[in-house]
């Protein structure tokens, strides 16, 4: 067992005794132990604490002394730094060992706002990669057309490229090596403007004429994204019809399914004569909302040349890829006449007379050589397409002809390249 031993505490020197200012520690002893010695211990100890309670409140003070130091070091970098920030335009971030480019900094301290050069440096790159690829389709034009004066306009808008990314590049380095003025960057931005609007109307110009000399089916429309914007709308609407056959070039590894590549829609029935490949089903031709399956295969890239043949009579069916039959059927909306009057839409599925477009079944990919003819196609005529031969006929409904095609949000049209691959 412990015996409790109350000691009192001495008062401070110059302070009379007395209960009233007493204090008491409980030590606890052994029953059989030295009671001078447990009084001596409990003093000791009495007297280590108050140095460590000592010691505590001084290393206290001391810190928050180095912490005030501390807070205003800190509000006299923020300063500097807000200063630093207000003046620069850009700064490089970390590099990757690949180069640096440039990143806008944050306009502080209420300077005037401006475009951030980093930007304006950013547009320059896309303006500079539109006209390159601008360039890349004229060479494919001067390759078919090997006239010396094309070839010499090709070298100088080439030329005058490879200048404006000279430029670029300088004006990057001196940006971040921080060697300009805000007068400098101006006239310097001016310059480079002005040269770009030249170069845009010259490869125009030189576009124009390409246009001017390439035959008018040779062009592909290319549909990069799966949209409900991006879509092309042939001019000329379809008679009634009794028979058909609708044959194109096409291109895609859209996944799941490449989309609609066309459809036509007449008041009353959105899906009157649809081509469509959505999910994981197979391309199916849609009369009047009848359906069949189509064994075409050809989702992997490459260009293919697709035809479909019908006739209202028992609604007999058939589908030709790359110049030979794959599949037919019959009952396909038997006796029923394709409708005239309608809208003839490219890339896209229509739930409304000419719209309501649904980016899910949009179709991704290339397409070129959309004809249709109001007749059943022979084998063999189907295999003169196929192979490009000069023997193929155009659709006498629908021929394929840049004057007869218009497009929208953002499709582009290229010239045609596959059927010079054949030959």
């Amino acid at each position: 067992l412990l015996l409790p031993l109350l000691l009192p505490l001495l008062p401070p020197p110059g302070r009379g005794q007395g209960f009233g200012q007493t204090r008491f520690v409980c030590t606890s002893v052994p029953l059989d132990g030295d009671m001078c010695a447990a009084t001596a211990l409990g003093a000791g100890s009495a007297e280590e604490l108050k140095s460590t309670v000592l010691q505590l409140r001084e290393t206290v003070l001391q810190q928050k002394e180095t912490i005030m130091n501390q807070k205003e070091t800190i509000r006299e970098l923020t300063a500097k730094l807000g200063r630093c920030e207000s003046q620069s335009v850009v700064e490089p971030p970390p590099g990757d060992g690949k180069g640096r480019k440039p990143s806008v900094s944050k306009n502080t301290m209420g300077d005037l706002s401006r475009t951030p050069a980093a930007e304006t440096l950013s547009q320059l790159g896309q303006t500079l990669q539109s006209l390159k690829t601008r360039l890349e389709n004229l060479e494919q034009f001067s390759r078919m057309n090997s006239s010396s004066q094309t070839n010499n306009l090709k070298d100088i808008l080439q030329n005058k490229i490879d200048d404006l990314e000279k430029q670029v590049l300088s004006r990057v380095n001196s940006l971040e090596e921080g060697k300009f003025n805000p007068r400098n960057e101006s006239e310097e931005r001016g310059k480079i403007e002005s040269t770009l609007t030249s170069l845009h109307q010259r490869i125009s110009d030189l576009e124009k004429g390409q246009k001017d000399n390439r035959p008018p089916d040779r062009f592909q429309l290319t549909f990069p994204l799966r949209t409900n914007y991006m879509y092309a709308k042939v001019k000329k609407s379809l008679p009634e019809m009794y028979a058909f056959s609708v044959c194109m070039w096409i291109k895609s590894n859209a996944s799941p399914g490449m989309g609609t590549p066309f459809s036509y829609a007449v008041p009353g029935q959105a899906n009157e004569l649809v081509l469509i490949e959505w999910g994981n089903n197979p391309m199916e031709i849609l009369i009047n909302d009848k359906v069949a399956k189509l064994p075409f295969v050809i989702n992997d890239g490459k260009w293919h040349h697709i035809c479909v043949t019908w006739t209202t009579r028992d609604g007999v069916w058939e589908a030709y890829q790359d110049g030979t039959q794959t599949g037919s059927g019959e009952n396909l909306a038997p006796y029923h006449p394709i409708k005239p009057q309608g809208v003839l839409v490219l890339g896209q599925e229509q739930d409304t007379l000419g719209g309501g477009f649904d980016a899910t079944q949009a179709f991704m990919g290339e397409l070129a050589h959309f004809n249709v003819w109001d007749r059943k196609l022979s084998p063999g005529e189907v295999y003169s397409l196929a192979t490009c031969s000069t023997k193929a006929q155009a659709g006498n409904v629908i021929a394929w002809a840049e004057a007869n095609i218009d497009i929208y949000g953002g499709a582009t049209k290229w010239t045609f390249e596959a059927c010079r691959q054949l030959n």
